[in-house]
C-alpha cells in the first residue's frame, strides 16, 4: 500500500530491487542537496547522478533522456504498466527490466540501446509488438520467454547471437525469420511456439541446437542450411 517515497540528503546508497513490488507507489522524489541519487526532472523515480541509471520506478514514471541506462529488474513485476517512452539516450536494459510486466503491450527500443539483458521481458504475457534496435548484437537468454500474445519480431542485421529459451512460450508467434548475420541459435529457444509455422534460418548456422523447436505444433516448414554439421 506504499504511495510515496521521499529519499533525504544523507541517503548514500540504495540496494537494488529497494521498492520491488510496490504496485501502489505513485510518488518518488529525491531531495535536491542529495548528491549520490536524484529525481531530475520530475521524473517519479530514483536515478543514481554518477551514472545516470534509473534504479526505482512507480507507475507514473517518466524516463529523463539525460538516463543512459535502466537498473536490473527496475520495471519487473509492474502489472499495470501498459507503455514506457524509452527515450535516445538509453544504451543499456539490464536484466529482468519489464519482467512480469503482465499489462505491457508494445515496445518501442531506439537505436541507441546496445545491450539488453537477459529475461528483460520475460513474462510480458500482453506484449504483442516489439520494435528492436538495430544497434542489438545479441537477443538474450530467456528475453521474451512467456510473452504469449507476441506475434511479430523482426531480428535486427548484427544480431549474431539469440540465447537459449529466447523465444519460449511464445505462442501467438507464427513465423521468424533470422537474418544471415545469426551464427548461434541457443537451445529451447523457440520451444513452445506453438502457433510458429515457417521458419528461415540463417545462412551462418552450424548447428541446430538441442530442443530448438520441441512443441512448435504447426510448425509445416523448414530450410536448414547448408552450412548446418549438427543437429541436437
Amino acid at each position: 500500500k506504499l504511495t510515496s517515497i521521499t529519499i533525504p540528503s544523507s541517503v548514500k546508497s540504495i540496494g537494488g530491487s529497494a521498492f520491488w513490488l510496490c504496485p501502489e507507489l505513485n510518488s518518488i522524489v529525491v531531495e535536491p542537496d542529495n548528491k549520490d541519487y536524484d529525481s531530475r526532472g520530475n521524473s517519479n523515480a530514483i536515478i543514481k547522478t554518477s551514472d545516470n541509471m534509473l534504479m526505482v520506478v512507480c507507475r507514473n514514471t517518466v524516463i529523463p533522456n539525460s538516463v543512459t541506462s535502466i537498473a536490473t529488474c527496475a520495471f519487473s513485476g509492474f502489472e499495470g504498466l501498459t507503455s514506457i517512452a524509452i527515450p535516445n539516450s538509453v544504451k543499456k536494459i539490464g536484466n529482468s527490466a519489464f519482467r512480469n510486466c503482465s499489462g505491457l503491450t508494445s515496445m518501442d527500443i531506439p537505436d541507441s540501446v546496445t545491450t539488453i539483458g537477459e529475461n528483460a521481458f520475460s513474462g510480458c504475457s500482453s506484449l504483442v509488438s516489439v520494435s528492436l534496435s538495430n544497434s542489438l548484437t545479441s537477443i538474450d537468454n530467456s528475453l521474451f520467454r512467456g510473452c504469449s500474445n507476441l506475434k511479430s519480431v523482426v531480428i535486427p542485421n548484427k544480431v549474431n547471437t539469440i540465447g537459449y529459451l529466447a523465444f519460449e512460450g511464445c505462442s501467438s508467434l507464427t513465423s521468424m525469420d533470422i537474418p544471415d548475420s545469426v551464427t548461434d541459435i541457443g537451445h529451447h529457444a523457440f520451444s513452445g511456439c506453438s502457433s510458429l509455422v515457417s521458419v528461415s534460418l540463417s545462412n551462418s548456422l552450424t548447428s541446430i541446437e538441442n530442443s530448438l523447436f520441441q512443441g512448435c505444433s504447426n510448425l509445416k516448414s523448414v530450410v536448414i542450411p547448408n552450412t548446418v554439421k549438427t543437429i541436437g
